[in-house]
């Protein structure tokens, strides 16, 4: 079977690419709240004290940093990729 000349519907593609960014979202939070929770939960209770709450939000603020710097990173690289690709072909 040959696929050459079909192109995906843009609708589905658009859906697969929201699915998409949704279960990395959900990666992103479930891998957030094992790392936070590991680093801030010292012994588990009816209600958090202030310091365990600063601790969840300072560890989930790094964390969103982080992976925003990640993220830029990997566009900028993507970008140079890219720029440099039709530099070479021009």
């Amino acid at each position: 079977m040959d696929n050459q000349g079909v192109t995906a519907d843009p609708q589905l593609q658009q859906f697969i690419e929201i699915e998409s960014q949704k279960q990395r979202f959900q990666q992103l939070v479930h891998q957030m709240t094992e790392v936070c929770w590991e680093k801030c939960m010292d012994k588990p209770g009816p209600k958090l004290d202030s310091r365990t709450e600063v601790c969840f939000v300072n560890c989930v603020e790094r964390f969103i940093d982080t992976s925003q710097f990640i993220l830029n990173r990997l566009e900028q690289t993507q970008r140079s990729k890219t720029s440099f690709t039709e530099t070479m072909t021009e």
